[in-house]
């Protein structure tokens, strides 16, 4: 990647809706080259898609929670277990394996405190291996972003 592909991602990052000649305009390109660009950088994986970012409180989800979770053992079978219901239920965002004292961090939003009680005791803790999930809810948030800090290499 070069300095040109930094500032064609920069800009999609900022508006994934641009069209070909606006984003060729601001990246000082004519509209065929950007365009080659660009779709050489999603056959390469570097671009993966393009998604409206929504506001949660506008969609009723009042809830953001991140549990930390411990499983009894690393069982593949276990582990096969869990990652299954990570990628079943929608609530979880996000789902990281972690170094340290808890083996996954996961980022769950709900509706309401009660959504995710029972999304905790209806999912999370029927899975066999969860030995402790630790949840801490957010109050506020201070930054929130998808954008990624990017430097041509």
């Amino acid at each position: 990647m070069d300095k040109t592909d930094i500032r064609i991602l920069a800009e999609l990052q900022k508006n994934g809706r641009l069209s070909s000649q606006a984003l060729a305009a601001k990246v000082g390109l004519s509209t065929s080259p950007c365009w080659r660009r660009v779709r050489r950088m999603e056959k390469a994986g570097i671009i993966s898609g393009s998604v409206a970012i929504l506001d949660p409180e506008s969609v009723g989800l009042h809830v953001v929670a991140f549990a930390q979770v411990s499983l009894e053992d690393h069982h593949p079978d276990s582990v096969q277990e869990f990652d299954r219901m990570v990628k079943d239920l929608p609530e979880i965002l996000e789902c990281h394996a972690m170094s340290g004292q808890h083996d996954y961090q996961l980022k769950v939003i709900c509706e309401s405190i009660g959504a995710y009680d029972r999304l905790l005791s209806e999912h999370i803790l029927r899975v066999r291996a969860v030995h402790t999930v630790n949840t801490s809810f957010v109050l506020r948030t201070n930054k929130s972003t998808t954008v990624l800090p990017l430097v041509a290499t």
